[in-house]
Order: structure tokens, then C-alpha cells, then sequence
């Protein structure tokens, strides 16, 4: 981006809590050409996020996790979201070890390879949050139980599914959060070329 597409006038915190709420008064260039009128705009700023959709390819099992959301308070099927494990990057983490600490903190389970599936925005209308989304191999074998920080306030239960079975939850609408739904996705397209290549690598 060239630095005359896009003018701060002004930013200032007017929240700071778990997420920081910045207000930014700004121009930009106009498809039309020249520049728009100062527009103000709230981000929310958290920074960047890795998730991993954890599979088992001996079992053919997914690995996810269901936790209260507070955004999905009002939903009618509950404020508890079937989710992928997911943290935090923290300054001097990278992605792929953010991933494989969050697999055994959220899911107590080890990952031991580590494919890229995508890097986005997780909701850029109101965020500057990159999602670094992977497929991580673990062994299912012993995956179970509640997991997760007490000091985080973390209550996690973790759900072992047969591939197919999360792939058709994902294609029904029943896992509805952004991360779980385009890993699954994903997955259902790539599941079989993986499957067979770890296999190989056993």
C-alpha cells in the first residue's frame, strides 16, 4: 500500500481490558479517485491468533473442543461452540509453536506434524486479528477429558469425532464458528491426500 492511500488523523484507546478499543479518525483513496472525508472508525485489537484443527489419520478422528463463547449468548442451541483449539501469539511467539502449545494445553495432546491451511482476517470490519489456521497430527488415542487455564478461565471439554462425522456437522451448519467451519472444510477436500501421506510417514 502506498503511504498517499491511506491518511491517520487521529487514534486514541478508549478501552483497555482483554481487548484494547481504538478509535481512529481517517481518509483513504476512493476508487474514483482522490481522497474520502475524515471517517472515524472503533477497531478492536487483541493481536494475532493460531488454531488448529487436530486429526488422528490411524483413526480417522478429529480432535475439537466445546467452550462458552460469550458472543454466542443468545444463540438458541446454547453459548457453547464445537471449536477448533486456538491462542493467542504472544511478541516473541511464532504461529506453528503457538499451535502446538495451545493442542496440549486445550486438548492435551501432542502435535507432531504441522500443515498449513490458510491466513486471514478474522473479521476485518472491526478487527486488525490474523487467523494462522493449520491441521495438526496428533494421537487421539488418550484425548479426552476438561482442559484448559483455571487462571484463564478456561473450561474446556474435548471431542473426539470420527472424520467424517465433524466433516458433516461442518457441511449442516452445526459447527458455526469461523475457524472450526474452514478448517473442516478444508479438511473434507484434503482429508484423503493427508491421510495417506502421514500414513506413509508412520
Amino acid at each position: 500500500m502506498r503511504t498517499e492511500d491511506l491518511e491517520i488523523l487521529e487514534e486514541e484507546t478508549c478501552y483497555q481490558g482483554f481487548y484494547r478499543l481504538q478509535r481512529v479518525r481517517l481518509r483513504h483513496r476512493l476508487f474514483a479517485g482522490g481522497m474520502s472525508p475524515a471517517i472515524v472508525r472503533e477497531v478492536i485489537e487483541r493481536g494475532d491468533v493460531a488454531a488448529v484443527l487436530l486429526y488422528d489419520p490411524q483413526r480417522d478422528e478429529v480432535v475439537m473442543i466445546e467452550q462458552f463463547r460469550i458472543g454466542a449468548r443468545n444463540d438458541a442451541r446454547g453459548p457453547w461452540l464445537l471449536e477448533v483449539v486456538a491462542g493467542l501469539i504472544e511478541p516473541g511467539e511464532t504461529p506453528p509453536a503457538v499451535a502446538r502449545r495451545e493442542a496440549w494445553e486445550e486438548a492435551g495432546c501432542a502435535i507432531t506434524d504441522l500443515l498449513p491451511i490458510s491466513e486471514f482476517y478474522s473479521s476485518p470490519a472491526k478487527t486488525s486479528q490474523r487467523t494462522h489456521l493449520y491441521l495438526g497430527r496428533i494421537d487421539a488415542s488418550a484425548a479426552g477429558g476438561i482442559h484448559g487455564l483455571a487462571a484463564e478461565g478456561e473450561d474446556i471439554r474435548v471431542v473426539r469425532l470420527a472424520a467424517e462425522q465433524a466433516i458433516t456437522l461442518a457441511e449442516q451448519g452445526r459447527t458455526d464458528s469461523a475457524w472450526p467451519l474452514i478448517a473442516l472444510l478444508w479438511f473434507a477436500r484434503h482429508r484423503e491426500a493427508v491421510r495417506r501421506r502421514w500414513l506413509a510417514e508412520a
